[in-house]
């Protein structure tokens, strides 16, 4: 049924929700004072599994410091990292949730603390305690924690990368030709979450060719130039480059660039396909380029420094998102709490050149346009945009969305009937969707200003997508804290958009047709086969419940396909191999 979502009942989700939020599961609403919330934040588990492990020690205890043991104090780490350090930062300064170093827990206290914990608030703050998430015991040692200075994670140098890298199988012993018969342009590499795992689904029979252990928690896979390797990174920060070209694709080379990450990226301007890649972390904050074949680390850059409008020095800057750019030899690398965006020359590593670009701060995942000159990456707790020309090398503007939390994924390129070339993000703070002209020759009076700005079904989105040969455009919400509208998709047709009406949609009830009847689950990350003619959509539910992945026929939007297995573990993210290659979206 075509409907227009109404204004007045949507609830805004707060930005420090924003995320690198693909959480475990939902957390369970109990009773709780009428101002705190329990929004889809609450259910929000980072994966800083590895920081989790290391031993720490109470670093310089003061005599007012609350009693804690050297085995509470352990516990308690291991929970701000898997909890809390994705949103606050390792070292607890901040990022896109507050700080929480001593001089303000302290002035709070512990009451203050303690409360905060159990109920959440309306800002985004999840209700750990009333969620079930955490006992009344972890809430007491985790307020007692907070009153106390952080333990700082150990480095990750040039020793520690090169004691994890392994070559599973030498690029002289590697097919020297296709050994298979699968259609690698129409594979989809999809995450398994929770598994530590990805799966290879052939796009035109949904067949899965392949389960493969990665790191924990894959947060993207990204294609070589020639399109034989698919490299994926978990969050655990364990890059793992896998040969499409084997009998049964597998694992050639591995490499822990750190200790918690988020990017990958590979070569892909001419002259130098498959040459390098890239991968960026969160702990500690650097980006190493490895050698395409091997993954053996050549060069490490730390992005510790100075904060471009404050110019205050920034101990934990993230990398974020990372794109190889198809007007020169350089990697674009986005830097959350600088702000930066660093155009890193690999022409010659050895003299390695960095343009740097200020931008805006907590910048975090982005795209091309069409044209793949202009990248647009969201800044999403400063709700802005910043557009770069990868062909000039600089700052083309700085956008507004009128939205809160912008998380566009790589965006949603297509033409609109009125304002022509356009690139889309829809928020995860509320529910609209954000129209940005991006034809400056062609559409000068719009370029590069947001055209149009409507509704879809609610806050709590992530992904937005699209495709050159679609009339469709498609919307998730898998945050939203509503079980019918985190399990459904909406989906704008393109040629009937106006400029004088609000788009309107239609609802499709993905989590109904994929059958599942027990858990929440929700419906995340849309992404198109290699032809554009169908829809593949993550139906994410509970570690120990039923997943699924649908598909849906892009022309007339009926079902074609529910693809179940007990092997499809927590699917999330799914990248098909020649749009990712290409960067087509």
């Amino acid at each position: 049924m075509t409907s227009r979502a109404p204004r007045a009942r949507r609830a805004l989700l707060s930005s420090a929700t924003v995320a690198f939020a693909l959480f475990a599961g939902p957390a369970l609403a109990q009773e709780k004072p009428e101002e705190h919330g329990d929004g889809p934040s609450a259910a929000y588990e980072p994966s800083m599994t590895t920081l989790s492990q290391i031993q720490v020690e109470i670093p310089g205890r003061k005599p007012d410091d609350p009693v804690i043991s050297a085995e509470e104090f352990q516990q308690g780490t291991q929970i701000y990292f898997e909890r809390c350090a994705g949103c606050h930062g390792v070292l607890r300064k901040g990022a896109t949730g507050k700080p929480l170093t001593t001089d303000i827990t302290r002035e709070n206290g512990y009451d203050y603390l303690h409360s905060f914990i159990t109920y959440g608030s309306p800002a985004g703050m999840p209700n750990w305690g009333t969620s079930g998430e955490l006992s009344e015991e972890h809430v007491d040692l985790m307020a007692r924690y907070l009153l106390i200075e952080p333990p700082a994670p150990p480095e990750w140098g040039m020793p520690e990368m090169r004691d994890s890298w392994e070559v599973v199988v030498a690029p002289e012993d590697r097919p020297t030709e296709k050994m298979n018969d699968i259609d690698i342009d129409n594979l989809m590499s999809v995450t398994l979450r929770d598994a530590g795992q990805i799966a290879l689904i052939d796009g035109g029979t949904y067949e899965i060719k392949a389960v493969i252990n990665t790191g924990y928690a894959v947060h993207i896979s990204r294609i070589s130039a020639s399109g034989r390797y698919l490299f994926v990174i978990g969050r655990d920060a364990l890059v793992n480059m896998i040969d499409l070209w084997m009998e049964t694709p597998a694992t050639v080379a591995k490499l822990k660039v750190g200790i918690e990450a988020r990017s990958v990226e590979t070569s892909k301007f001419e002259g130098y396909e498959d040459q390098y890649a890239i991968a960026g972390s969160y702990w500690p904050p650097q980006y190493v380029i490895m050698d395409g074949d091997t993954l053996e680390p050549l060069k490490i850059m730390s992005t510790r420094g100075m904060i471009y409008d404050e110019q205050t020095y920034h101990p934990e800057p993230r990398v974020a998102s990372i794109v190889s750019s198809h007007f020169a030899p350089e990697f674009i690398v986005n830097v959350k709490e600088t702000g930066k965006i660093l155009f890193v020359d690999y022409s010659d590593i050895r003299n390695l050149k960095v343009t740097e670009i200020e931008a805006e701060r907590f910048l975090h995942d982005g795209g091309f346009d069409s044209t793949k000159r202009y990248f647009l990456v969201a800044a999403n707790a400063r709700g802005k945009i910043a557009v770069v020309d990868t062909k000039e090398d600089k700052l083309t503007a700085l956008i507004e969305t009128g939205g809160q939390t912008p998380h566009p994924g790589r965006g949603a390129n297509f033409v609109h009937p009125v304002y022509g070339p356009v690139w889309a993000t829809s928020h995860l703070g509320d529910e609209t969707v954000t129209l940005i002209g991006t034809d400056p020759e062609g559409h000068a009076d719009n370029a590069w200003k947001v055209v149009d700005t409507f509704y879809a079904l609610g806050g709590g989105s992530l992904f937005i997508k699209t495709h050159p040969t679609s009339d469709h455009l498609y919307v998730d919400a898998p945050l939203n804290p509503d079980a019918e509208t985190s399990a459904s998709v909406a989906v704008f047709k393109i040629s009937e958009m106006t400029a004088d009406a609000d788009a309107e949609f239609v609802t499709l009830p993905i989590g109904e047709w994929a059958g599942i009847s027990e858990g929440q689950p929700r419906v995340v990350q849309p992404e198109f086969n290699k032809d554009g003619n169908e829809i593949w959509f993550s139906v994410w539910n509970g570690k120990e419940q039923e997943s699924a992945i649908v598909v849906v026929d892009d022309r007339t939007l009926e079902l074609k396909h529910v693809i179940k297995d007990p092997r499809l573990v927590t699917p999330t993210g799914k990248f098909n191999v020649l749009n990712t290659r290409e960067d087509i979206y």
